[in-house]
Parts: structure tokens; sequence; C-alpha cells
């Protein structure tokens, strides 16, 4: 028997097979259950797109106008879905261009793998061209990242890439391939990864802990809930539910918490954070016992943390260990993944409620309601506000749209008034805050949910960083719904500027183009808004329209949010106007 027909014998008996490494990606990442990628190709990775036009009826590429557009997509692909979103780009300033992208996944723990080209192993550190060393500038933006530079690595190390990117607390991992390691061969097995030596995702859930938690909860007399994206990352929602209908604690969300419980729920008291409502934020500072779940204490739900939740006991549920006193000293940390600690917490808990507690909710939700929201919603002044329209799509998807909002006023206002009835609907740039993200995030969440509506909030600022986009939108057909909110300024920057810089409105008044006219150059559907009495048969053709559509609705123009915590202020000190 010749060395070839032995190898071949030994492969077939093994499992394994004679292949490129190029093909070998590929391969992984059907082995990986992905059905959609976000890319854009360029030379160092060629060959790996050579190989997926041949597997083109089992993954859908989707070419994005932008490598970053590319990492937005996947985003909401991942946030929406549950599962792993993937892109990739080529080396230099294709791998570049992903880093935005990246980094917002990996404050808002969104599970991404992305795949990079680079070149030759032999030319890296000679300045090549587009030669970046991308495993060195995404390192502290990745939850992990790997250059590989043997096709022999391949399927190892993107078997690891997906399970680090999924598990426990998740995050995006980078994997950087160059173009010798792409055209060499390997014999090919798959083995999907179940364990990593050393890395502990997601830690054992200490009963005591949990009964030591219970003990507060059920000897408190003013305890709040505030729960956070942990919760759905945990698909933990009916135990949270469970646990809040048990108990009776009032209980408040951050923005990246939003649609885990739904709005109307009789316990969900709203938003905390600087644009959050007056009276769970105002509370936070009243509370006897707060329980935070899946939630890491982030500045702008925290204010100063000199004077916040100081009269309380904390109880911290979370699944990383590093988010434990971080921030706020907890007096009982719960590590471990929600669904099993909540459920454990559950069986602790005593039957309960807090009736006179909740009514402190309720009456400073009246004053906020009396000087904020019904001027948000349903507004006496001539010019159109965001609230109304927000109001005007909950009416038209009776609260089960997922709502994909950029960054500015328009997401404070969109997290807000949305009505969410499903979880997983709020899918938006939390920790970044990355203007440019809705558009191409609506694509990916759009694609990952076909069956259900999907409407992208924009202001007429971050609508412009990925307006790109619409050719991705045209091109693939994506039946997402656009809405610009438009007040001709940089509105969040305005209204710090208004407030806190003597109305000095530096660099942030903006002067647009016609963005219907924009719209149809994509064959989009559009319209534009300038009256009241256009605004709700306008927002009933978007939705009701079967493809893409796009309803620009211009807004007051110095429309301030609040109630509104100034930075590094007490949450106690937070402003109704």
């Amino acid at each position: 028997m010749d060395t070839k027909t032995a190898k071949r014998t030994q492969n077939v008996a093994n499992k394994t097979e004679r292949i490129t490494g190029s093909e070998a990606i590929i391969r992984c990442l059907i082995e990986e259950g992905v059905d959609i990628l976000y890319g854009y190709p360029g030379g160092a990775i060629m060959p790996v797109y050579d190989e997926l036009y041949k597997f083109r009826n089992e993954i859908h590429h989707v070419l994005t106008r932008h490598e970053q557009g590319a990492a937005h997509s996947a985003q909401g692909y991942a946030r929406i879905s549950g599962k792993v979103g993937v892109a990739m780009a080529t080396s230099g300033p294709g791998a570049t261009n992903l880093v935005t992208g990246i980094a917002d996944a990996q404050i808002d723990s969104t599970p991404i793998v992305c795949i990079t080209g680079q070149v030759f192993s032999h030319l890296l550190g000679s300045d090549a061209f587009q030669e970046t060393d991308i495993v060195g500038i995404s390192t502290p933006v990745t939850k992990w990242n790997h250059q590989i530079t043997k096709a022999s690595e391949i399927p190892e190390v993107l078997a690891k890439a997906f399970y680090v990117a999924k598990s426990g607390r998740p995050g995006p991992v980078l994997i950087d391939i160059t173009k010798d390691a792409q055209l060499g061969e390997l014999d090919f097995k798959y083995e999907k990864c179940t364990g990593v030596r050393s890395y502990n995702p997601t830690p054992k859930v200490d009963i005591q802990a949990v009964k030591a938690a219970a003990e507060l909860i059920n000897a408190a007399k003013k305890p709040m809930i505030v729960w956070g994206q942990g919760v759905i990352l945990g698909q933990a929602e009916n135990e949270l539910k469970a646990v809040i209908e048990k108990s009776g604690v009032p209980a408040a969300w951050t923005i990246m918490g939003a649609s885990a419980i739904p709005t109307s729920h009789p316990l969900n008291v709203g938003m905390v954070g600087m644009h959050g409502n007056y009276a769970p934020n105002k509370l936070t500072n009243e509370c006897d016992v707060l329980i935070a779940i899946g939630m890491r204490f982030d500045d702008r739900v925290t204010g100063d943390l000199n004077t916040y939740a100081k009269q309380a006991k904390i109880i911290h549920f979370d699944i990383d260990p590093a988010e434990i006193d971080k921030n706020v000293k907890t007096d009982v940390a719960v590590l471990g993944d929600s669904k099993e600690s909540l459920a454990l917490l559950l069986e602790e808990l005593n039957a309960n409620n807090h009736t006179e507690w909740l009514e402190e909710f309720k009456k400073l939700y009246a004053i906020e309601l009396e000087k904020v929201i019904k001027d948000d919603i349903s507004p006496t002044k001539e010019g159109l506000t965001m609230g109304e329209v927000i109001k005007q799509i909950n009416s038209e998807t009776a609260g089960n749209a997922a709502i994909v909002s950029d960054v500015g006023q328009h997401q404070m206002i969109a997290c807000r008034y949305s009505e969410f009835n499903v979880s997983k609907s709020n899918i938006t740039s939390g920790g970044l805050g990355t203007m440019g993200f809705a558009l191409p995030a609506a694509i990916g969440a759009k694609m990952a949910a076909p069956n259900r509506e999907v409407v992208a909030i924009i202001g007429d600022g971050g609508y412009q960083m990925n307006i790109q986009e619409l050719g991705t939108i045209f091109q693939q057909k994506v039946p997402v719904k656009i809405v610009v909110l438009n007040n001709e300024f940089l509105g969040m920057v305005r209204q710090w500027q208004q407030l806190f810089f003597d109305k000095r409105y530096a660099s942030t008044e903006m002067t647009n183009p016609d963005f219907v006219t924009i719209a149809k150059g994509y064959h989009i559907e559009g319209k534009r808004v300038t009256k009241r009495e256009e605004l709700a048969d306008a927002v009933k053709d978007m939705i009701a329209s079967k493809d893409s559509y796009f309803l620009e609705v211009c807004v007051e123009k110095e429309d301030n949010v609040f109630p509104m915590i100034p930075a590094g202020a007490s949450v106690s000190d937070i402003r109704l106007s």
C-alpha cells in the first residue's frame, strides 16, 4: 500500500477528509449551524469567499456596504435570535472597520464571531499591503481572539471561538487567519467544543447564598428589583416573572433588560437610569433591599456611587464574578446562571405583597405622568414629538414589534415609551452608545426573525453614519421599517449644551439631505410627515407594507428628554424639567 492510499484509509477510519483551510472554515460554520453570514470581501479573505460561493445554498452571505455594518448586523441577528452572529472581513481596513461593532458587542455581552483574513504568515510584521495587527488592536474589546497561521488549527480554534462567544456571559470573539492557512490543506474533522481548560463560564450556584438572599427579601419592608440583560441572555424571563409575582416586589429595568417582562405587568415600575422613570430612580434611595439581577451597576444607572442606595442591603445575582463589588458593594452575591439561581430563589421566597410600598411608586408615576409623559405622548404644542410617534407605532403593532434604536434622544424616548409584550424586543446600543448601530442591526434582526415586525427608530444624525446600508436592504430585500425622527440637531448633545453650556450649540445643528429621495434611490418606498394629522395614516401605511419602508417624521427641534439625572449627580436629584 502506498503512502497516499494508507493516509486516505486512515482518514476514512478517523472520519477525516483532506480539504483546504478555506473550505474548512466554511464547513466549521455549517457545523455550528450558521445560516447567515455578514461580510465584505477583499484580497486577504478571498480564498474563503471562493469556497463560500460553492456553499452558497447552505450559508447565505449578506454583502453589507461597510464592515461596521456587518458587525452590527451580526449583533442584531444575535440579539433577537439568541444565536451567535457571524461577520467576516479582509485584513487591514476591513478588519479595523469591524472594531466598533466588536467593542459594542463586548460591552453589551453580544455573542458574535468575527473572522478576518490576514497577509501570508511570512509577511507578518513587515508592514505588507493591508497588514494590520488586528489581534493586538482587538484584544481590549474581545472576550477572546486568536491568529491562525496553519490550516490544521482551523477546526479546533473555530470550535473554541463559538463556545467562548456563547457560553457564560456572552461576548465577541475574533479569529484572524493568514492567507497561507486558508490555502493550505488539512485532514478535516470537526468536534464541537464543550469546555476549555481553566475557563469556568457558569459558576455553580451556592444554595447558601440563595438562602441568605431569600432571607433578606422575605424580611424586607421596601424591597426593589432592578433587572438587566442577564435575564434575557439566561432565558430566565419566566423565572423572573415568577419571583416578582410570588414576592410582590416592584421591579424596574435597565435599557438592556427591557422587554424581559411585559411593559404592562402591574409590578413593572419602569426604567432606571439617566432618562429613566421618576419613581424607580427616586425610590432606589429609599428601598431597604435592592435586588440586582443580571445588571452591572453602570454609571448611567447609578449616578453618584457615593449616594447610591446607601440605606439598602444589596443583593446581586450575576454570572460574571468580575461584576460583583466592581461598582457597588454587595451584602449577598449569588453567582451563576440566572435561570438556575432564580428558580432556586423562588423555592425559598415567602408569598408576599408590598401594597403600601407599591403605592409610593404609583404616586411618583402620577407626578411624572402629569409633568412629563402627557406632554411627550399627547402634546398640545404645535410641533410633533418623538413620544407621540412611538405611541402611534405601539398602536399599530400592539406591542409585539422588535424596536431597534440608535443612540440619542430618540433612543431614550423609544425605550421609555415602547410597549413590549415579547422578550428580545428592545435592541439598542447600550454600553458603548454607538451612533449608526440601528440600521444595520435592524437588518440582522429582521433576517433572524422574518416573522416579526422590526422597526428601526433612528435620529437624523445616527442615520447618516451608516445610511449606505440602505443598499443592503435593497439588494437583500429585507422588509425592515425605518423611522427617522428628524429634529435637525444632534439632539442629545444639543440638550446638554442647552442645560449645561448656556445654549452654545457648537457643531450640533444639521443641514440634512432629502431623506425620502435617498430612500427612493434605493427603491425603498418613503414618506415625510410634518403635521400631526398625517402621522396616524403614515404609520399605518408603513406597518401594513410587506416591503421595506422609510418614514421621516419632522419633530420639534429643541425638545428635551426628561426626566434626567445630571451626569455625576445622585439618582435622588432626578429632574422633571
